[in-house]
């Protein structure tokens, strides 16, 4: 049986916006690639050397971030149907995003790779992207078919619950780490939970190189999390990071019936996960000292700022770019 650990609002902690800026491509929007002008629904970010790697759950790009400019540059994944990049229900194409919901930097002997994977919530998005060579003029990309590795992670029904809805990944020194997302309602006897497991590094590189005839990395450690409640919604994870030895967690409340379509959403928290005992958070409040409202979808931590991480913020529309906040998180 998994572990279960519970997390409680801490009046000690803190959460408090103190910039935001919207993320918008160096260059203009560009039909040929079908790149809109601006960053969409930003879904989680890591960092890549001196930049910031950020994935979207509906558009089919990169975005390479200079944090001093909240200017990108971006790497094209490849098309979709139609030869289509970015998807929404304007165009009826939603159902073809890949639906990255979750990246991070995977150190290796040839250098950084950004890693990201798709939510698993639909067939479709069950697909993992690796970038290696990120800040050369062409770096080199590939999308994995992991349909086996996802049916894996589903069927253990501890970390799966009944919509599995992976939205952070964590790269610790051998594992990687997943965080999956119980929003959506009860299924076919299972209920929706927050849950992480781990797969070993090592195994799991080499299942992408060759996901026809590596054996599946077998998951691990499964833990499952009680998060609480905001404004009577439950909280579901939505990314993770590292700040030193610690594990940062953001988390929204959002009135959705199922893993695959967005609900209102009440705000969002940011949070501590102990290496033992219960979990900490922080209500995210705005420049004002307000409760904010807004859809926090990734987190990293700031290098030599204790207190300071940078946030994504999703609009949920697709003509809204992104924003990128700066954040003090202390306590």
């Amino acid at each position: 049986m998994a572990q279960v650990r519970r997390a409680f609002a801490d009046d000690r902690l803190t959460a408090t916006i103190l910039s935001r800026r919207p993320l918008h491509y160096r260059a203009v929007a560009h039909p040929a690639l079908d790149r809109p002008p601006h960053v969409r629904a930003g879904s989680s970010i890591t960092w890549v050397g001196a930049r910031l790697a950020l994935v979207q759950d509906d558009a089919n790009f990169v975005a390479v971030v200079d944090p001093r400019t909240a200017l990108a540059r971006s790497i094209a994944l490849p098309a979709g149907e139609e030869g289509k990049r970015h998807f929404d229900d304007i165009r009826g194409n939603k159902k073809y995003k890949l639906d990255l919901e979750s990246c991070c930097t995977v150190e290796g002997e040839s250098g950084s790779m950004l890693l990201a994977l798709g939510s698993g919530s639909k067939k479709r998005r069950r697909r993992v992207v690796t970038v290696e060579s990120i800040s050369a003029r062409a770096p080199r990309v590939s999308l994995i078919d992991a349909e086996s590795l996802y049916v894996a992670l589903e069927a253990v029904e501890a970390f799966a619950g009944s919509d599995m809805n992976i939205e952070g990944a964590l790269a610790l020194p051998r594992t990687l780490r997943l965080f999956s997302r119980g929003n959506g309602e009860a299924k076919r006897g299972r209920v929706p939970v927050n849950a992480t497991c781990d797969l070993e590094m090592t195994d799991l590189l080499r299942y992408l190189a060759e996901p026809r005839t590596a054996p599946l990395p077998v998951p691990m450690a499964v833990t499952r999390f009680e998060l609480g409640l905001l404004d009577g919604l439950p909280l579901g994870f939505t990314d993770a990071t590292l700040a030193g030895e610690r594990v940062l967690y953001t988390a929204a409340a959002e009135a959705s019936k199922d893993a695959s379509e967005d609900g209102e959403v009440t705000g969002s928290v940011l949070g501590i996960i102990p290496e033992r005992g219960d979990l900490r958070y922080a209500p995210l409040r705005d420049e004002h000292g307000a409760r904010s409202r807004d859809k926090v979808e990734g987190i990293v931590a700031i290098p030599g700022a204790a207190d300071r991480v940078y946030i994504v913020i999703d609009p949920d529309d697709a003509t809204r770019p992104s924003e990128l906040c700066e954040v003090r998180f202390a306590g």
